[in-house]
């Protein structure tokens, strides 16, 4: 029996339009396993992303002792500032008077530069700064008022702390890193760094350093 050319040609016509849907339909499967793959990586990423983001937060260490010029007990109190990308600190009275420092962020920043701003805030209530006028922003006097906060946070730490000097270098790397972050330019950097390196050498503790400074300051 002679196959009809016409059936022939419609059948392979039809066999090809079904094997063109499967063919379609391969791919669809496929576009979506792939699709489907993609979005789970993505969600991955962001997801170790943000778990990456929270591990970098810090426990806030307890604040060391401070005693003003004064002979008044100064508190210490954490506020969290969501914008601020790194810790930072504040020596001044609060609305009662009290002498107290303002932690600002602290969980954004290591123990060991948590401890630094504790250490170089108590210093500015030590030598009373506080209560003395404030010289301009970036004057020499503003300036000169810095590194002996950062000399006194220098002595207190290789002294008071366990394995202090280390704690300290610590510190001084962290130090560097926000404050290039922030655009201190490298002049700045290295005369606050050369400074608390050459505090750290003294061999005077820090409260001999500091009756020094009260004297010259006629506060003692």
């Amino acid at each position: 029996m002679k196959s009809d050319p016409k059936t022939e040609y419609k059948l392979l016509k039809a066999r090809d339009y079904l094997e063109s849907i499967a063919e379609m339909k391969r791919r669809t499967t496929l576009f979506l396993v792939c699709a489907f793959e993609i979005a789970l990586i993505l969600f991955v990423v962001a997801w170790t992303a943000r778990a990456n983001n929270e591990s970098q937060k810090h426990a806030i260490i307890s604040p060391p002792s401070c005693i003003n010029n004064l002979g008044e007990t100064v508190k210490f109190k954490n506020l969290n500032i969501k914008s601020a990308n790194s810790a930072s600190g504040m020596a001044k009275r609060d609305e009662a008077g009290e002498p107290i420092v303002y932690r600002f962020a602290y969980q954004n920043s290591p123990h060991a530069l948590q401890r630094f701003i504790d250490f170089h805030e108590c210093a500015h209530h030590q030598t009373g700064d506080v209560d003395l006028p404030h010289p301009p922003r970036n004057s020499p006097d503003h300036m000169m008022n810095e590194s002996i906060a950062d000399c006194i946070a220098t002595l207190r730490m290789r002294d008071e702390l366990d394995k202090g000097s280390e704690i300290l270098l610590q510190s001084v790397i962290n130090l560097m890193d926000d404050m290039r972050k922030v655009g201190f330019p490298d002049s700045t950097l290295n005369s606050r760094k050369s400074n608390i390196l050459n505090c750290l050498e003294k061999q005077v503790t820090a409260q001999t350093f500091l009756d020094g400074i009260l004297r010259y300051r006629g506060l003692k």
